[in-house]
């Protein structure tokens, strides 16, 4: 049974509005890889969050074979899977 769709809102506190992107880093162990999850946002809240997921990938302590990518923004697409997400280069650079 499919599960029925709900809404994702924005991580900030008190925000209250609809995620409208996600801040991830692609993560490997040189086996197997997915997109790690930072923060999901709305338009207003992307800057902070995407400075705080810069933040946390640089403390990352990694086990040897791993790699974590640099947070990217992807716009969120409902249905989608990680690998169809399409990644908003122009956001991550203002």
């Amino acid at each position: 049974m499919p599960m029925p769709p709900y809404t994702v809102f924005c991580y900030s506190k008190g925000c209250g509005q609809k995620a409208v992107f996600k801040i991830a880093g692609r993560w490997s162990d040189g086996v197997t890889g997915e997109l790690k999850t930072y923060a999901l946002s709305c338009e207003a809240c992307l800057g902070q969050w995407f400075r705080v997921s810069c933040q946390k990938q640089a403390a990352c302590r990694l086990a040897p074979g791993e790699t974590l990518e640099r947070p990217s923004v992807f716009e969120m697409l409902r249905g989608s899977r990680d690998r169809e997400l399409i990644r908003r280069t122009d956001l991550e650079e203002s």
